[in-house]
């Protein structure tokens, strides 16, 4: 069966106020009895990957379920970003939570921070009255209904998805994350019954991932499948950024994930509870490989821009902090420096690995933050997506992109508005789900939490920025949406040429997808870059 889109019809809105979202004491909607969800992340899964050779159990639930053929992940193409994205349905503007790295002087005054630092986490909780995350997650709706959750990661992201770990209604949840958990008491016997978190200097993880899928199985189903459960597997990504998109390193780690997924689907089998339970197998981004390895900040002092260094205060206005997340770099300009930032983006311009260029404010040739959702409490004043080419790797495996990433350390990479980074994997199976089918309509990771909440029966205590997809559920209609095509474009007139950016979207309903972005400077004589 496949799924295209015929006429236009409405999407209706899944946020509803309850509970969770105003301390009340009214009673919270409960799940469903009898219904179960697990989330298994294959961290940096190219949906090219997917095949019948190096992914059969994989490939398996596809024939069993829905194959979503044009799923997105949300820019800043980032783990940290989407993992965000997945378990709470809102944009960056409403998460707060913009890149693996950002500068958050509350945080640290005087240096970047990864987001998903378990330390951070915590302080920015602390400082906002629990908000570090603008919005609830799955697990928290979840438990504020009765219901048991299980979160465990081979990455400190998997954190992000429930870091309180409160307990709720007699139950005590416990996030594993990278061997730790929360809360840190659960540690001892988690470390007793498997060993101690497997260390590794090369990919594929295969010991960690097979740790974490065992933590989930054996430690964190103990009493029983719950209602809600996620398993993060850090692998291809690993892998993928190691040695590149195709290669034998990465062959090894998407057999590693594929066992795991195994493992998981003979567990539920184990416990009788297969037939009950839909199962989500996503990737939080695509991968490119990197082409070029650019050094920006060496590239601004040439150009004459203080540029400041981690443990350095800023001093004056216009000083300038760079923060690399890979295909995307965010500049931080002390005291909003107009002149700077102006002149910042002139020279982006005018560079030959700018692909699309962000601003706070209006500045010809860029588009907004706003325009992206990327316009969060702590924003950078510009940010900037790294160009990138189809062309192929050494492997055959297509998607080029230049990175502040060092080529030879780093080989591949995502971040970007590349379709080789925005597109990634999403397959479905189980009860509510369509048997045999493929979703052709736009689908984004933002999707992932309206939908599993609509199969748990719970509503959002806040307005989603994603959708149901009704349209891959059993009695989701035949009536499907229509699809909107159209791209945002921006220019500016240089000495030297014409700067152009552009960013292809597709709407369906009232929900936009973000498909691909690029940008260059267009000079007399010069060619289209493939």
């Amino acid at each position: 069966m496949r799924i295209t889109p015929r006429i236009l019809v409405a999407v209706a809105s899944a946020g509803l106020v309850s509970a969770l979202a105003l301390g009340c004491t009214r009673p919270a909607p409960r799940v469903v009895k009898g219904t179960r969800v697990v989330l298994i992340v294959w961290d940096g899964l190219r949906p090219d990957s997917v095949s019948q050779t190096h992914t059969p159990t994989l490939w398996q639930v596809a024939q069993t379920g829905v194959t979503f053929r044009d799923h997105h992940s949300v820019y800043p193409t980032l783990t940290n970003v989407n993992s965000t994205a997945m378990a709470t349905g809102v944009f960056s503007n409403r998460s707060g939570l913009l890149a693996n790295y950002e500068f958050r002087p509350e945080l640290e005054p005087d240096r970047f921070v990864r987001t998903d630092n378990l330390i951070a986490v915590q302080k920015g909780d602390e400082l906002s009255g629990g908000r570090y995350l603008g919005a609830a997650t799955i697990a928290e709706i979840v438990q504020a209904s009765g219901g048991r959750t299980a979160i465990a990661g081979t990455k400190t992201v998997s954190l992000l998805h429930d870091r309180k770990a409160s307990p709720a209604h007699g139950n005590q949840p416990v996030t594993v994350f990278s061997g730790a958990t929360v809360p840190e008491t659960a540690h001892a016997s988690l470390a007793e019954q498997l060993g101690s978190f497997p260390q590794s200097d090369r990919p594929p993880d295969a010991a960690q991932n097979e740790w974490s899928a065992r933590a989930l199985i054996e430690s964190l189903w103990k009493d029983g499948v719950p209602e809600f459960s996620l398993l993060w597997l850090s692998e291809p990504d690993r892998s993928e950024h190691a040695d590149a998109p195709g290669s034998v390193t990465t062959l090894a780690a998407l057999k590693s994930s594929d066992e795991n997924l195994a493992m998981v689907l003979r567990a539920l089998e184990k416990e009788g509870v297969r037939e009950q339970t839909g199962v989500l197998i996503a990737s939080d981004h695509g991968f490119s490989t990197v082409g070029r390895a650019i050094d920006v900040r060496a590239l601004l002092r040439a150009a004459e821009f203080h540029v400041i260094v981690d443990r350095e205060i800023a001093m004056r206005p216009g000083d300038l902090r760079v923060v690399n997340n890979g295909g995307t770099a965010l500049f931080y300009v002390a005291e909003h420096d107009g002149a700077t930032i102006a002149r910042l983006i002139a020279w982006l311009q005018q560079t030959d690995f700018a692909g699309v260029i962000f601003a706070r404010s209006p500045v010809d040739g860029t588009f907004l933050l706003s325009d992206l959702q990327l316009d969060t409490e702590n924003a950078p004043d510009v940010v900037m997506a790294f160009r990138w080419t189809d062309e192929p790797n050494e492997f055959g495996t297509r998607g080029l992109v230049a990175s502040m990433a060092a080529a030879e350390a780093v080989k591949g990479t995502h971040g970007t508005l590349s379709r080789f980074d925005v597109h990634n994997t999403l397959i479905a199976a189980g009860p509510g789900f369509r048997v045999g089918a493929t979703d052709d309509l736009p689908t984004s990771n933002l999707d992932l939490a309206p939908t599993i909440l609509h199969l748990l029966g719970l509503p959002s205590p806040h307005p989603l920025d994603g959708r149901i997809l009704h349209e891959a559920l059993v009695g989701g209609g035949d009536t499907l949406p229509h699809v909107e095509h159209g791209v945002m474009e921006a220019t500016r007139a240089l000495p030297g040429g014409i700067w152009r950016q552009q960013i292809r979207v597709s709407k369906v309903g009232t929900e936009t997808y973000y498909d691909e972005g690029n940008g260059r400077l267009e000079t007399e004589g010069s060619a289209p870059e493939r």
